[in-house]
């Protein structure tokens, strides 16, 4: 590299062994590497020199041990002004791996972890791709997850390196995939171990790739003649899954590929399909979730506590659940209860979470090595963390916790599931009150992404960042709450609920209010998700916060518990349930004038603003990250509280009044309105 040319350079090293292959290092100043605009002009750089003074291969790598790239530098995105820039900048970034891929000698991509997005683009640019074994998905091209599609060339060079099948499966649904799926998809060359990667690599860049060529049902599938036949069955299949006025990125995928097949042609498109895109409400709510996910991983504080052994006290369904996951982070687990009966079938759920996340034997076998039946509670003595999950009793809590004191170790932190309970309420029988707090998960702990992490006025704050380092260690997303009754999502969650209940009991059929719901781009509608839940426990949720929402318990709710139909566990709820589903019939058509949706979302909408006033979380930012990953609230809405600013806050005021003349009470504005409206105002 020219002394000129080094002076530009601040994310790259480039350097020239005695076989004259040139070793280029990725090393950017975040902790994983990103592939920002000043990295790919860098970039373009070091290929003129590499031009002018060609070496005999090139070998690009990354100097950090978290992985090769781990896609676009999405806090670039709002830096873009309008369609025609995204398109420029777009169209610079394919230039510059165009000519990456044109380079008169052999280049190769050692992936030594994650090579998501533009990272795996960049790789798919060389003539040859290694990668370090890994039983973790870490290659793929998420971008559809922030609402657009890969704008590097990967829409054409997936098709062209794998074939339409996988590059669709890859894009379509964004899930990255192992190393070992990469290989036999073709995506890349080699798996090696990471002792071996420079002398395979060198080995590589010295021969002549080698012609490459797709399956040849793929082939078939390219044809320009058969492309328009799988397309309309690919648009299909997504419809099932997305709402393409919700989510329009995987429909643009099918239309390029359609279109262009993977033709150079489909460059240009792929540009201007993106620069659309990226400008579309949907993507730049997406941005939002994504920043308000990285807001709450930087709650946790770096290494403030490594949790090594946890104890867990209940061993029903969400006991089970918590354990499983904690031993799938490699954290040691102790699993109590008051009958060894109840232990075993604890070990057994947990053990069914296990093979449904790992799959092989091996790595199931290995997981479960770290989790143990404890009928004594011996373990309670040695554990970093005490997560008490039995049924929800203030009386038998306290009483737990009170043992759990007296075993703990002083700095152990004492840590209850309770969905409902006040905190101060558990902690008022221990000698230490200020350590407890609360973790709050999810159902199924596997798939919700969410943990609320719960304090009261006494909780001390090294508690509290404790609780939520603890949640970052085990791969989850923190959100620190006010020990308030119901605290964010589930209180949030309580007025749409119950509304659905209403809407039943005056015969509105469930098919047509879950429809009502899904429409607007809920996942689930609240009927179903209440089967889901149990409505014996939503009961005993909406008991203790029926005062805080301001709603009666629904009667029909009531009404199913007493007749033992709690839902899917019991086989019949407000649906009959065969084999794990709901049997469902076709909605009912609802006339023109039917407020069935309104009445649901802005019963939810309504209490989000009143969790503001209430300062459940600390702002509004905060409402809508609790809501999205606890909730399941449309994501590409960007949360209830973003919803009302996008439709106008003075308009869902007046909605929500309509509303009110029309249905009473509980439909009165909450508090939280005036508040942002004026916040609004002010900063406008």
């Amino acid at each position: 590299m020219t002394k000129d040319i080094a002076e530009q350079i601040h994310n790259w090293t480039l350097k020239t062994d005695t076989a004259d292959i040139a070793w280029l290092g990725l090393r950017t100043a975040d902790s994983t590497n990103v592939l920002s605009r000043a990295v790919l002009l860098e970039l373009d750089a070091i290929i003129d020199a590499l031009e002018t003074a060609p070496p005999a291969g090139l070998i690009l790598f990354s100097h950090k041990e978290t992985g090769f790239i781990a896609g676009a530098d999405v806090r670039e995105f709002p830096n873009l002004k309008n369609e025609q820039h995204a398109f420029e900048e777009v169209c610079q970034g394919q230039q510059v791996l165009a000519r990456l891929e044109k380079l008169p000698f052999t280049t190769v991509a050692v992936i030594n972890g994650v090579a998501l997005g533009g990272g795996l683009e960049l790789a798919l640019a060389c003539n040859w791709r290694i990668s370090f074994p890994s039983d973790r998905p870490t290659l793929g091209l998420p971008e559809v997850q922030l609402g657009v599609h890969p704008g590097l060339g990967g829409t054409i060079r997936t098709v062209r390196l794998a074939g339409v099948r996988t590059a669709m499966q890859l894009m379509l649904t964004g899930k990255p995939i192992r190393p070992h799926a990469a290989l036999s998809a073709k995506l890349i060359d080699n798996i090696c171990e990471a002792d071996e990667w420079r002398t395979l690599a060198a080995e590589l860049a010295l021969q002549t790739p080698p012609t490459r060529s797709i399956p040849l049902l793929d082939q078939f599938l390219g044809w320009q003649v058969i492309r328009p036949l799988l397309a309309r069955t690919l648009i299909k299949q997504t419809r099932r899954k997305a709402n393409p006025e919700h989510y329009p990125a995987p429909f643009a995928i099918i239309k390029l590929w359609h279109q262009h097949g993977s033709a150079d042609s489909g460059f240009i498109a792929e540009a201007h399909s993106f620069a659309k895109l990226v400008f579309s409400r949907t993507s730049a709510n997406l941005q939002r979730v994504f920043f308000l996910q990285d807001r709450m991983k930087d709650m946790a504080k770096a290494g403030t506590t490594q949790f090594r052994h946890v104890h867990v006290v209940g061993a029903g369904t969400m006991g089970a659940d918590i354990a499983a996951w904690c031993a799938l982070q490699g954290i040691s687990v102790t699993l109590q209860d008051r009958e060894k009966q109840f232990i075993d079938t604890g070990l057994q759920l947990a053990h069914q979470t296990l093979t449904r996340k790992l799959k092989k034997e091996e790595r199931i076998a290995a997981a479960a090595k770290n989790m143990v039946g404890d009928l004594t509670g011996e373990g309670a003595h040695s554990a970093d963390l005490i997560i008490e999950a039995i049924f929800e009793d203030l009386e038998a809590k306290q009483k737990l916790f009170v043992g759990m004191e007296r075993r703990a170790k002083p700095d152990a932190l004492l840590a209850t599931n309770t969905s409902s309970i006040p905190l101060e309420d558990i902690a008022s029988a221990l000698t230490a009150p200020e350590r407890l707090i609360g973790l709050h998960f999810f159902n199924p702990v596997a798939l919700m992404p969410l943990v609320e992490v719960v304090h009261a006025e006494i909780t001390q704050p090294q508690a509290i960042e404790n609780g939520l380092s603890f949640v970052k260690q085990i791969g989850k997303l923190p959100l620190p709450c006010r020990s308030l009754p119901g605290f964010l999502v589930n209180r949030i969650l309580a007025p749409y609920l119950d509304e659905a209940c209403r809407l039943y009991t005056e015969g509105t059929q469930p098919e047509a209010i879950d429809k009502a719901a899904t429409d607007f781009g809920m996942p689930v509608g609240p009927l179903e998700l209440a089967d889901t839940v149990g409505l014996d426990i939503l009961l005993h949720v909406a008991t203790i916060l029926s005062n805080v929402i301001h709603r009666p318990i629904p009667q029909a709710l009531a009404q199913l518990v007493a007749q033992k139909h709690l839902g899917r566990k019991s086989g019949q709820g407000f649906y009959s349930w065969q084999e794990g589903k709901a049997v469902t019939a076709k909605p009912t058509k609802l006339p023109a004038s039917n407020d069935v949706q309104a009445r649901l979302i802005l019963s939810l909408i309504n209490e989000a603003f009143a969790c503001i006033a209430d300062k459940v979380v600390s702002d509004a930012d905060l409402v809508d990250a609790g809501t999205i990953f606890g909730a399941g609230f449309a994501p590409f809405r960007g949360g209830p509280v973003q919803h009302a600013r996008e439709m106008g806050l003075e308009d869902m005021r007046a909605n929500l009044k309509h509303l009110y003349e029309r249905y009473g009470e509980r439909f009165a504005e909450s508090a939280g309105w005036a508040t942002l409206a004026n916040k609004q105002s002010s900063n406008s």
